[in-house]
């Protein structure tokens, strides 16, 4: 059978524009796809795009719903592959609706360029219709921020926004006014850009033999990894095993260090769960291993704490600093070895895994077995049985709220799987977008794409529920699991804990599945739990998109590990007022789905 007939090839003599300089850049920067939303300022980059994609060009206009979609899927696609991912919005409404996905680029730190199409240059400046000042407006939520004044400037720009993604690991934005951008390019002859390789970042020696002194002074040691454990696991746990450390980690460091880790102990924060929290507290010095964890109120301030990170702002700005060293993890690591004195003594070590044994079996484990009859489903419940359904190099997005929650709780990381969420800007409706990005990534890869799913709740589905249209539009093998509690959980929760009753937290039901399956994506409505795993495998081994919708406990809250005195006056407040206000039954109801998941000593 004859193949494929060529692409039409362009002739030699085509005008080169501006914005065909623009595309052959990006594309020689490892870009693959530009997410985005045609129109009037933006046609000649859409247009160099097509022509270059007609051309045989690996680039491609993927068309979402909605410009804040696109950011995120260039987000999560530049987080999976580590290459420049594009995302493009037009003039004034358009680009302004990139803001919150580039936000989230920025803070995961991933490299991500944003075209901002602008008004006609004439008109900047006189009030135009739809005027705003991107090179202004983006300048918080970027590395990079610039306008394109001329043809003859527009080369060098573009290069320096692209290196300064790959270098500063964030987003870089160009405004282009549309006029500017069709214009024929003054060509300075270089179109090829070569990421940097990633440096490494060598400690003092003063700094190494200082930690090492301290280290080996303390009795009790207690290591909390961050995401700047990436590629580090072997050092991390050949630390713990010199020191017989037990390990915790954030979240973002989770899928980096616990697997296959004896000396894990679990997560800290708001999501935390395990005997982290008490490790930390009970430790004589708290070793932070590239993190920049956010939530001060789970560091103690009474034990000595030592940092260890690349980025020098990040140190001592969360909790005290006793003892600082600039480095790569695994560098400082590896010169920190050799200085140790071995230890032998597991005592803290081995109470601290049976603790977190005990809290694991205990009160995480409460809601993961025999539960097979209980209605609403159990969102653990659920969560553990994706687990165990999902393939072992899954790449999961996972909306913000509860469905963090029950990711950080549940999903097995295994050196393979992925989990990538809104961890650091804390944004809804991430999982869809994130999962068109992810999907894409994956395309045409030898071997076939890997599964991609997204855990996502009714609340964030229902903010960009649009983005179901692109995952029909473009085939994207993505599998959407909604746990659907009709209720946007984790507000409920914090309201409750400042002795707030919940209001306004309340969703009508939906059934997100016949809407689904109006848009052409297979899709499934369950309610009883003994249908949860049937459900799943039929999803996964579906070739395309698909939804299955899980109708959950909207009662099933998130306790963290360490609950303070004031969010239990807050607690029982919020109670109180909740029966003065005639909602006993309530009250009840939520007792009963949560009396197992309170922590007790």
């Amino acid at each position: 059978m004859a193949g494929p007939s060529p692409r039409p090839r362009r002739s030699a003599v085509a005008r080169r524009t501006v914005a065909d300089q623009l595309v052959a850049q990006i594309v020689a920067a490892g870009a693959r796809h530009v997410y985005g939303i045609v129109g009037d300022s933006l046609n000649p980059v859409v247009d160099a795009v097509r022509r270059a994609h007609a051309d045989g060009v690996d680039i491609e206009w993927v068309h979402v719903r909605h410009e804040e979609a696109g950011a995120f899927a260039a987000a999560a696609e530049a987080e999976v592959t580590g290459r420049l991912a594009v995302c493009a919005g037009s003039a004034g409404p358009g680009n302004l609706h990139l803001v919150n996905g580039l936000y989230d680029a920025n803070r995961t730190g991933v490299p991500v360029l944003a075209i901002a199409s602008h008004i006609p240059s004439a008109q900047v400046g006189t009030g135009f219709f739809q005027e705003t000042h991107p090179d202004r407006l983006f300048a918080e939520c970027s590395v990079y921020c610039e306008l394109v004044s001329t043809p003859t400037q527009a080369a060098r720009v573009v290069r320096t926004a692209i290196h300064h993604a790959y270098g500063d690991r964030g987003v870089a934005v160009l405004t282009i006014p549309g006029d500017l951008a069709d214009l024929p390019a003054e060509d300075d002859g270089v179109d090829v850009l070569t990421p940097p390789p990633a440096p490494r970042v060598v400690p003092d020696a003063g700094a190494v033999a200082a930690l090492a002194e301290a280290l080996d002074a303390a009795g009790k040691v207690t290591i909390f990894a961050g995401a700047g454990c990436a590629g580090r696991r072997e050092d991390v746990l050949a630390l713990a095993e010199a020191l017989q450390a037990p390990v915790g980690h954030s979240l973002r460091g989770k899928e980096h260090v616990q697997v296959d880790n004896p000396y894990d102990v679990g997560m800290s924060g708001l999501l935390g769960y395990g005997a982290c929290q008490a490790a930390m507290e009970g430790a004589d010095l708290l070793l932070l291993l590239g993190t920049d964890f956010p939530y001060d109120q789970f560091l103690p301030a009474d034990v000595r704490t030592a940092q260890v990170d690349v980025d020098p702002t990040h140190l001592g700005r969360r909790t005290r600093n006793d003892l600082v060293v600039v480095g790569d993890v695994g560098e400082t690591v590896r010169a920190l070895l050799p200085l140790l004195t071995r230890r032998r003594d597991r005592r803290f070590l081995d109470a601290m895994l049976t603790k977190h044994e005990r809290a694991m079996t205990g009160v995480v484990g409460a809601y993961t077995h025999d539960v097979e009859e209980h209605r609403p489903i159990h969102p653990e419940y659920a969560a553990v049985v994706l687990d165990e359904e999902a393939d072992d190099d899954a790449v999961f997005t996972v909306d913000t709220g509860m469905c963090n929650v029950w990711a950080a709780r549940y999903l097995t990381p295994n050196g393979r799987r992925r989990v990538i969420g809104s961890f650091w800007h804390g944004s809804m409706a991430n999982a869809v977008p994130h999962a068109i990005g992810a999907a894409l990534a994956g395309r045409g890869a030898a071997g076939g794409p890997r599964q991609v799913v997204a855990m996502a709740g009714d609340g964030g589905l229902s903010m960009l529920l649009g983005e179901l249209i692109t995952l029909q539009h473009y085939a994207l093998p993505v599998k959407v699991v909604l746990f659907d509690n009709a209720s946007l959980g984790m507000v409920r929760l914090e309201m409750l804990v400042d002795g707030l009753p919940s209001y306004a937290t309340d969703s009508p039901a939906v059934d997100y599945a016949g809407v689904a399956a109006a848009i052409g994506i297979p899709s499934v409505r369950v309610e009883d739990p003994r249908e949860v795993r049937g459900a799943l495998r039929q999803a996964f081994a579906h070739d395309g998109p698909a939804l299955v919708q899980l109708v959950t406990d909207p009662r099933a809250l998130s306790l963290p590990p360490k609950i303070t005195r004031q969010q239990v006056a807050g607690f029982t407040a919020a109670m109180s007022k909740e029966v003065l206000g005639g909602g006993l039954g309530e009250v009840m109801a939520m007792a009963r789905s949560n009396l197992r998941n309170v922590p007790r000593p």
